[in-house]
């Protein structure tokens, strides 16, 4: 009997310390992976940048651009030092505790890291492109591309190490929302003060550069040219890595609390664990087949553009293809409860990814009919361009739309074991289909963050003086980028929707958590009294009465859609006001600097880049702060209700919106390079005067206010999230 007893306590042991064992080999699998992300990052950096540059010409301009970039930089980073030394503040006085406040510090650090290690590789990478394209279109895309890469694994090195670290150390999915709500804080400033810097200095040199006086893109003798290729990096690198960053780390998160909340009534913290641990090791092993991909694109030196894009694809899909195969071994492996259908929701969340970017393509490149009718249109002038665009933006939002429907759906019923009342797995599967969608953002970002550098790469040969041979090659990169970047804005607002959806769901979790810190033990629905650790979804909807009956509610989801636009409207016109300062500053010294035109004189290129600099961090500052304190006084007066609806309307609509906003401008943009490739009586005729006005429309449309949509509707519910215990405390109704 001492004896049975002893080997069962023993047998109790053993179990215990394999338990632990495979807790700390999960940990170390995400941790490795994301070291060897952020390795592999900084040796493709110190590769690009060791390549020498033999013209000096093209040194020079590059030293400019980086200049300009630099000090961008410093003067937004000095505003966001501010702006988190205030906010840790908040959060320590708002009584969250100061392992919220920390973790929201460490979110912010690492989102400001993984733009400047961006915006550092492609200064760097775009004049090394030009210098390589010299010698061949495949070395030429060697570089640009493994610039481009540094962004995407230090984005998801930097991501997956920060969120495992602070879960190891805090134990708590509540408590590591503070690194979530860092980062999108960040990241909200970075697109919008980014997105009008490019955008201001863009319709600058294409107004009175291209259209008034008549000269090529990238012209020297343009003043605007150089704030222009600072502004590709700043808006479309350190920009874009910074909103993907957060699109990310919460999906990750999102998706780890909605496992925890799936099994909290259980009482099963295994399988609670695993819940939380399994969209972490999606992306770590989703990390690693991100590189394999990266090392399979390649291409030849008589390439044409679709061989290109074929390139870029081969590496997308492989890892896409990869990372299914892996989602059902990591969950097999896990014995997570309903494995093999939740790894069905990771592979939703892919397709859904896949569905959208054709779709952004089939609208947006010049390739294919819709863009093309679009330059046809300009042969009625600039009016009918803009009317073409606009309503070729409002139909590209039907298959986006419709292929997030029917993700949600199906990665809903999926999960739930075919069980619609299952809602909190239900739950789950949109998130791990969101982190689907976002497992490859390794070389998915990689091949968005080469366009800038391809860009940037055919403004310095134009600038240089470079032969015909070499900007043919670097034009070709350049188109690539176009059609990379679009698709790469459209995946982005895919993944934004379903990562939103997950956010909104984790905030009733995070009401629960509020209510306990209450010292509300109860929930009284109907005749029924449950107990508010066990209570569902469904159960909490009812407490608080969410239905479309409830006029908190549907003041919520008014004034959430009404944040979109007026977010749209605010960061427009800011644009149009940084852009006024430009087009002035470009006039003023055409007609006082004498002989510049003519190539007699330099113009005065500092100047541009400060105008935009200032402009930029001016505006960016009310739009930010506004999407941070709308969920906050909405929750004040109309407590959890209003709230939700606010989510609600902001998703809805942000969603929508965005796809708008960012295919209408794609299609400007390509309708004009459409033309400028010999179509439609090309450079110089009426029809490419009419384009370029469409483009310079578009500008803030694809650049500026679109891209920052998917951001204003994240933040908005991690601020909902951090702040949900001040909302369940604190309501005027």
């Amino acid at each position: 009997m001492i004896y049975q007893s002893s080997l069962l306590c023993f047998l109790r042991h053993c179990r215990k310390n394999l338990r632990e064992v495979s807790i700390l080999t999960d940990y170390v699998i995400v941790i490795g992976c994301a070291v060897l992300a952020l390795i592999l990052a900084l040796g493709l950096y110190l590769r690009n940048a060791s390549i020498k540059v033999t013209n000096p010409r093209m040194e020079e301009i590059a030293g400019y651009i980086s200049e300009g970039a630099m000090a961008y930089l410093r003067r937004q980073y000095s505003i966001l030092a501010v702006f988190i030394v205030v906010m840790f503040a908040v959060l320590l006085i708002a009584g969250l505790g100061w392992e919220t406040a920390v973790c929201f510090v460490v979110g912010a650090l690492f989102s400001i890291a993984a733009g400047f290690f961006g915006m550092k590789s492609a200064t760097k990478s775009n004049v090394r492109t030009a210098q390589s394209a010299s010698k061949g279109l495949k070395a030429a895309l060697d570089v640009a591309f493994s610039g481009g890469a540094v962004l995407g694994l230090a984005v998801v090195g930097l991501g997956a190490l920060g969120l495992t670290a602070l879960y190891m150390i805090f134990q708590d999915t509540d408590i590591i929302m503070g690194f979530s709500l860092g980062a999108s804080s960040i990241a909200l400033f970075c697109r919008v003060g980014g997105g009008i810097y490019t955008k201001a200095a863009d319709v600058g040199a294409d107004l009175v550069g291209k259209v008034e006086a008549g000269i090529p893109e990238d012209d020297p003798r343009n003043p605007a040219t150089i704030a222009d290729n600072v502004g590709d990096n700043v808006g479309d690198v350190a920009g874009m890595g910074a909103d993907l960053y957060e699109s990310y780390c919460g999906s990750i998160l999102a998706t780890s609390a909605l496992g925890a909340a799936a099994f909290i009534g259980s009482g099963d913290s295994t399988m609670q664990f695993k819940a939380v641990i399994a969209p972490m090791l999606i992306a770590a092993v989703g990390i690693i087949l991100s590189i394999i991909g990266i090392f399979t694109v390649r291409t030849r030196d008589d390439a044409k553009l679709k061989d290109l894009l074929k390139s870029l694809s081969t590496g997308i899909n492989l890892s896409s293809i990869l990372i299914i195969v892996a989602t059902f071994v990591i969950l097999w492996a896990l014995q997570l409860q309903n494995w093999f259908y939740i790894s069905c929701a990771v592979v939703i969340g892919l397709l859904v990814g896949i569905v959208i970017g054709r779709s952004t393509e089939y609208y947006t490149s010049q390739s294919y009919r819709p863009t093309q009718k679009l330059a046809e249109s300009g042969k009625t002038g600039p009016a009918t361009v803009i009317i073409s665009g606009i309503g070729l933006g409002m139909i590209s939002t039907t298959i986006p739309v419709l292929a997030v429907v029917c993700g949600i759906i199906l990665s809903y019923w999926f999960a739930a074991g075919f069980d619609f009342a299952n809602v909190s797995m239900g739950l789950y599967g949109i998130g791990i289909a969101a982190v689907g969608m976002l497992s490859t953002l390794g070389i998915t970002l990689a091949t968005d963050a080469y366009g800038p550098i391809a860009d940037n790469a055919g403004g310095n040969a134009e600038m240089s003086n470079l032969g015909k041979e070499v900007r043919s090659r670097t034009d070709a990169l350049d188109s690539l980028g176009n059609t990379t970047a679009a698709t790469g804005k459209g995946f982005a607002i895919g993944s934004a929707a379903l990562t939103g959806l997950a956010l909104l769901a984790s905030y009733i979790e995070e009401i629960r958590i509020g209510l306990t810190r209450m010292g509300q033990e109860t929930l009284t629905v109907g005749e029924r009294t449950i107990d508010v650790h066990n209570a569902s979804f469904t159960d909490f909807m009812y407490y608080y009465d969410i239905t479309l009956m409830n006029p908190k509610v549907l003041s919520g989801i008014f004034i959430g859609s009404m944040m979109a636009f007026l977010f749209c409207g605010l960061t427009m016109n800011a644009v149009g006001r940084a852009a006024a300062h430009m087009v002035e500053e470009v006039r003023r010294q055409f007609r006082e600097i004498k002989g510049i035109l003519t190539g007699e004189a330099q113009p005065d290129y500092a100047r541009c880049v400060e105008i935009s600099t200032k402009g930029a961090q001016r505006e960016m500052i009310f739009p930010s702060l506004l999407a941070i304190i709308a969920p906050v006084l909405t929750g004040l007066i109309f407590g959890v209700p209003g709230v939700i609806g606010l989510l609600v309307g902001g998703l809805g609509a942000g969603f929508v919106l965005a796809i708008f906003m960012a295919n209408a401008g794609g299609a400007w943009d390509n309708a004009k390079k459409y033309t400028e490739e010999g179509n439609l009586g090309g450079k110089g005729g009426e029809v490419h005067k009419a384009t370029v006005v469409g483009d310079t429309v578009g500008d803030p449309f694809k650049d500026t206010s679109g891209p920052s949509l998917n951001i204003l509707i994240k933040l908005m519910s991690m601020v909902a999230i951090v702040m949900a215990g001040l909302t369940v405390v604190w309501s005027l109704f």
